[in-house]
């Protein structure tokens, strides 16, 4: 096995031997052997371990393995112990769940604290084949058929490769030494049972399940290419705009398309939402039509799909102004006021009104059913509204209107139109300019 591993590293990785790698380390069989092949070509690396405090003495005994193997190495070990139950809890997620986000969040910590270049896992092939099965038996797209990922960003797990019974034979002939975790015996936990009393049989039934197995990975990945340059072209033509708040799609776009339900779900999975048949309902609904998930909504507007995050309400006011503050930060940039001597150039996000009209603080509040103002430029009032709506703004634009007030009076529909009774005239001795930024 080392001169298929060195071999599999100089073919496939051959940056894991300019690089500072971080191992992660359990004290399992997997991962000594992992520590002693790296540690036979010489690699740059320190290990970490975490005790999760999930077995008593067994796990205290399990770190004091990794403490001695360390030393007889001579390498850099570091350890972190967590309260997983407690994590579990307060997050709530399973214990395995709450493990892997502990690990991962903590080895990515040190990565950067202390400049390591990669982090290395010892999943192998029999632990790839486990995880399809589980997703298989839990229902998945194909994301969670084409296997554990060789190198994800950082992440990188050379052993893949390798079958769990390769990985033992190398164990016993080179006379190392392990700990067993004392629960991967039962069978309460999925991933056990799949490994314990599923996986055997298979590979009773075709003693070449896990070679099958990797091919039919190598095909998949291969349909999940050409599945990715489909959705890239349809993306391009759907997205209308993208920025750090929302996604606008062209609703004609998918209704092109075959099958617009299967290219929803590829897009909008991550966002949360689970009612698909509502998401490919919004194709069709009248405007003002919204799905919701846990962290998004998906609002129909017109001929436009809007994606955007749900966000909390602690933002959005009311503040009040007073004339000592000159900047003030909102949701639609920073507010700035200051005295002028005269008009100099307007913009919708700018406008100018005479102080003497106005009394501080000024209030900055979003606009609520009932309100009106006077339109600069108009005669007479105008519900707020029915001004929104012959601006024709979707429901989500309409969320964003800001106003800045005097006393009960609207002075600006920020970054749209001011209110006339506040304008400037020949007779104003005292100007203010109001701008966002």
């Amino acid at each position: 096995m080392m001169d298929q591993f060195q071999n599999h590293i100089l073919t496939k990785f051959p940056f894991l031997t300019t690089s500072r790698l971080l191992l992660a380390i359990s004290g399992g069989m997997d991962s000594v052997v992992l520590t002693n092949l790296c540690h036979q070509l010489k690699l740059n690396f320190a290990l970490a371990h975490c005790n999760f405090n999930l077995r008593g003495d067994e796990s205290d005994a399990d770190e004091d393995f990794v403490f001695q193997l360390a030393e007889e190495l001579d390498l850099e070990v570091f350890v972190e112990s967590f309260d997983t139950k407690a994590y579990a809890e307060e997050h709530k997620v399973s214990i395995q769940m709450a493990a892997r986000d502990l690990r991962y969040h903590w080895f990515q910590e040190l990565s950067e604290q202390l400049g390591f270049d990669y982090i290395l896992t010892a999943h192998h092939a029999d632990d790839n084949l486990e995880t399809f099965l589980i997703n298989l038996t839990r229902g998945t797209g194909l994301d969670g058929l084409t296997g554990i990922p060789e190198v994800n960003e950082n992440v990188v797990r050379p052993l893949l490769a390798f079958s769990r019974e390769t990985i033992e034979v190398y164990a016993r002939e080179n006379k190392l030494k392990w700990r067993d975790d004392s629960s991967n015996a039962l069978t309460k936990y999925l991933r056990n049972k799949l490994r314990l009393d599923v996986i055997p049989v298979l590979k009773d039934i075709n003693p070449n399940l896990l070679q099958n197995f990797q091919t039919t990975l190598e095909n998949l990945n291969d349909t999940a290419d050409i599945v990715e340059e489909s959705l890239n072209a349809v993306l391009k033509r759907a997205i209308i705009s993208i920025d750090a708040t929302e996604i606008r799609f062209k609703v004609g776009e998918f209704k092109k398309l075959n099958n617009p339900k299967a290219y929803l779900h590829e897009f909008l999975k991550d966002y949360g939402f689970s009612e698909w048949n509502d998401v490919l309902n919004l194709l069709d609904a009248q405007s003002g039509k919204q799905v919701f998930s846990s962290s998004h909504r998906l609002l129909k507007d017109r001929d436009v799909l809007i994606l955007k995050e749900l966000i909390t309400e602690e933002n959005n006011g009311p503040f009040l102004l007073s004339e000592k503050d000159t900047k003030f930060q909102i949701q639609l940039g920073t507010l700035c006021f200051k005295k002028v001597s005269k008009i100099e150039n307007t913009h919708s996000n700018i406008i100018y009104i005479d102080k003497k009209k106005i009394k501080f603080p000024l209030s900055l509040r979003k606009w609520e059913e009932g309100d009106y103002f006077f339109p600069l430029g108009m005669k007479g009032k105008k519900k707020l509204s029915k001004y929104l709506k012959d601006e024709k703004l979707s429901l989500i634009d309409k969320e964003k209107i800001w106003l800045l007030c005097s006393e009960d009076s609207i002075v600006w529909v920020l970054g749209k139109r001011a209110d006339d009774r506040f304008k400037v005239t020949e007779n104003t001795k005292e100007i203010l300019k109001f701008e966002i930024k």
